[in-house]
């Protein structure tokens, strides 16, 4: 049978149709409606049934969101997409669309459709780095996700940066609740405010790595290089407690160019160990991969 991906995304929803073989059959999307669940619903809806108009067959549907569900209550949480929260987002779209339908947070995706046939093929412990407008992670294990006791592994992002003074992070107050989390230092959002606080004027992540790189933009190279050391602190204390077979990197702030290249060196200098050599590797997929691996929650061992 045809897979069908959803990716839930905070500006869009994608759809992705896979043949049972990884091949990508067509691919749609449709802008996310903005703080609307009602909506957000029937856009998915609306999306499935024109991926499945257009193949002339029916197909089973995987969904990749932002947060988890609740194994005590049912409900979602923890979503940077508010409307989600509180309601019972996978049981309304089994009953919209009529049938079964899987989810996974976007990030265990990710970390799904590389483990598959992306970038992270042949190995079998891998972690997911999403580096983005948050930062999130995901753990596949043989091909299979990997959601803990309270549905919550992987959230790397929520956990205090590694290194931090209780100053720096009480200056940064997350959504969740809580201060000084990773994704407060090394998402995109966060890098940009740290280069105006560093005295630079108000610009894109894209346009602060390039001054960098030029060379000519001390507010750039401190913002840049403080990444690579936040990052690679985060990273160390993950390869201390699961020394991953891979590590795969997506998100627009991992296309930074050379940052994968650095990470290596940085992380070898942290860890508990006399060796690193963990890849440290792109997503093969890049956007689409979240998507591919909505689609692949049919097809877990």
């Amino acid at each position: 049978m045809t897979r069908i991906g959803i990716d839930l995304g905070g500006t869009k929803v994608a759809a992705c149709a896979l043949s049972r073989t990884g091949d990508e059959l067509m691919r749609l999307r449709a802008p996310t409606p903005q703080g609307n669940y009602d909506e957000t619903i029937r856009t998915i809806v609306a999306l499935v049934a024109e991926v499945e108009t257009k193949l002339g067959a029916g197909a089973s549907v995987g969904v990749g969101y932002p947060g988890s569900v609740s194994a005590r209550t049912g409900l979602h949480r923890n979503a940077n997409s508010t409307c989600l929260n509180g309601r019972d987002v996978m049981g309304d779209l089994s009953l919209a669309l009529g049938r079964e339908v899987r989810g996974a947070n976007d990030a265990n995706c990710l970390a799904l459709s590389e483990a598959f046939d992306g970038a992270a093929k042949d190995a079998r412990v891998v972690f997911a780095v999403i580096l983005g407008t948050g930062v999130g992670g995901g753990l596949v294990v043989d091909r299979r996700i990997i959601e803990g006791h309270n549905g919550i592994a992987g959230e790397w992002g929520h956990c205090p940066l590694p290194g931090a003074s209780r100053d720096d992070c009480m200056s940064r107050p997350c959504y969740c609740g809580k201060f000084g989390c990773t994704e407060q230092f090394i998402s995109g959002p966060a890098l940009e405010r740290f280069y105006v606080q560093k005295g630079g004027a108000k610009r894109t992540l894209p346009e602060i790595a390039s001054r960098a790189q030029s060379g000519d933009d001390g507010a750039a190279i401190e913002t840049i290089d403080s990444l690579g050391n936040w990052l690679a602190d985060a990273i160390a204390s993950l390869v201390n407690m699961v020394d991953p077979d891979a590590i795969v990197l997506g998100g627009g702030v991992s296309n930074i160019e050379g940052l994968d290249m650095r990470l290596g060196a940085l992380v070898r200098e942290r860890i508990f160990s006399d060796q690193f050599e963990t890849p440290i590797v792109r997503a093969r997929f890049g956007d689409a991969s979240g998507v591919r691996g909505a689609a692949r929650l049919w097809d877990m061992c």
